[in-house]
């Protein structure tokens, strides 16, 4: 039976679950009713840290799972992803539209990376 490591673990989740060389991340979410570039950018920034904690980066992430309050904001987010991405590196993705945690939300992002 593997490990299963866990940071920044409340009652409700954990930000980091590490299990048999493969990282978890909770959603990210940015500063509440900034921009989506700005709320992006944020969750990417996020993403970059807790990655480090665990012993990776985003050269490592596996998948991608991006939610958006509304779909008409996929190129403003696309712009931000896009230069954070590395060459040759691009994970397998998915972006859908869903009510997130509270309105002024309006991007949230999960990622499964290797260790």
């Amino acid at each position: 039976m593997s490990d299963i490591t866990r940071h920044h673990t409340t009652t409700r989740m954990s930000q980091i679950v590490m299990h048999n060389g493969t990282i978890y991340l909770a959603g990210q979410v940015g500063t509440a009713g900034a921009s989506v570039a700005q709320q992006t950018q944020d969750c990417l920034d996020k993403i970059d840290a807790l990655l480090a904690e665990a012993g990776s980066d985003k050269s490592r992430i596996l998948q991608a799972v991006i939610w958006l309050d509304d779909m008409t904001d996929f190129a403003e987010m696309n712009e931000v992803w896009d230069a954070w991405v590395p060459e040759g590196a691009a994970p397998a993705r998915a972006c859908g539209e869903a009510k997130l945690a509270r309105p002024d939300f309006t991007v949230e992002i999960i990622v499964t990376a290797a260790a």
